[in-house]
């Protein structure tokens, strides 16, 4: 059952979100991937970070989840924006970056530390860009500043943009299917929730033309090495190195164009998170939170916390009996 609440951004579109931990937690909001919904953040990644004394705000980006869907636009043929057919898209990241800022201001808060992964990477990166003083630190997992850097193998450019469903079951189907393509091969997967998760989002809001709209954004939006080279923000890059949908020069690139960033790199890794690395991520993300937050972060990121890797119990979905969820 979702708590998400929505709030009216700058541009008059509804921005889904959900808020979960202390009020005295210095902020980590979260910035999902292409087509993915904010419920497909594992409650138990979430939980993790809510015990490292994080504040966790995740949301669903536009044409997703319970945010507003640019239905009158229609789809975009994905093979058309790949040919050059197709050359200007309904909106860009900049434009999700900027909503992302919208929910901010509708939550007041002046900054926070800002974690993406994959499309949400970009995302971040693009909001660190336009508005370097709304962010305290900056992670990007799973992501590139542009699309000609670490390009998918034909497998996974196949997987990502297989035909959509057309029930539940096929949803949940297609989601395994994805994630046994660009996932991390030398670690366990956790098809239970890959599968749990494709079924909430067709429960919540299934949208396959909203998708197109996204991969039109990721497309023809411009290379952000430039802009990432003027940024003073704290900054870490994770990625996988066996990563076949965004590969490891998509990653190695970000942390080039940002000055001072740290790059961890995860051995066999895909793109994914599997609960292998959990504890090494989740170290490495609150650590650099932390750091910045006791004033011992400067413009440069230290050494992660962390290289264990770790398995993981359930610790289910944070619930408001438990943590406190604010407004």
């Amino acid at each position: 059952m979702t708590r998400s609440r929505t709030v009216t951004v700058g541009s008059g579109l509804e921005i889904a979100y959900e808020r979960y931990g202390s009020g005295n937690d210095p902020v980590l909001l979260m910035v999902h991937g292409f087509g993915v919904q904010l419920t497909g953040w594992n409650p138990d990644l979430l939980g993790m970070l809510l015990q490292r004394n994080l504040q966790l705000v995740v949301l669903d980006n536009r044409d997703v989840g319970l945010s507003t869907h640019l239905d009158d636009v229609g789809a975009i043929d994905p093979m058309a924006v790949v040919s050059g057919a197709v050359t200007e898209p309904p909106y860009r990241l900049s434009d999700m970056a900027a909503d992302t800022v919208g929910l901010l201001d509708a939550l007041d808060l002046d900054s926070v530390h800002l974690l993406g992964v994959s499309l949400g990477g970009m995302v971040a990166q693009q909001l660190t860009i336009d508005a370097p003083g709304r962010v305290r630190s900056l992670t990007s997992m799973l992501s590139t500043p542009d699309m000609s850097l670490g390009s998918a193998t034909p497998a996974a450019a196949m997987a990502l943009l297989a035909p959509p469903a057309s029930t539940r079951e096929q949803a949940m189907d297609r989601s395994a299917g994805i994630a046994a393509v660009i996932g991390s091969p030398e670690m366990e997967r956790d098809e239970a929730w890959s599968r749990e998760a494709a079924g909430v989002a067709w429960d919540r809001n299934n949208d396959p033309a909203g998708v197109t709209r996204q991969f039109a954004a990721i497309r023809l939006s411009p290379d952000r090495r430039p802009g990432l080279a003027t940024l003073d923000v704290p900054a870490l890059v994770i990625h996988g190195a066996a990563d076949p949908l965004i590969q490891l020069d998509g990653g190695v690139a970000t942390a080039q164009a940002i000055p001072g960033a740290q790059l961890m790199v995860i051995p066999g890794m895909g793109h994914d998170l599997p609960r292998a690395v959990w504890s090494q991520v989740v170290g490495a993300i609150a650590g650099l939170v932390h750091r910045v937050e006791s004033g011992r972060e400067p413009a440069a990121v230290g050494h992660p916390d962390t290289h264990e890797h770790a398995r993981w119990g359930r610790l289910g979905r944070p619930d408001p009996t438990t943590t406190e969820e604010t407004a």
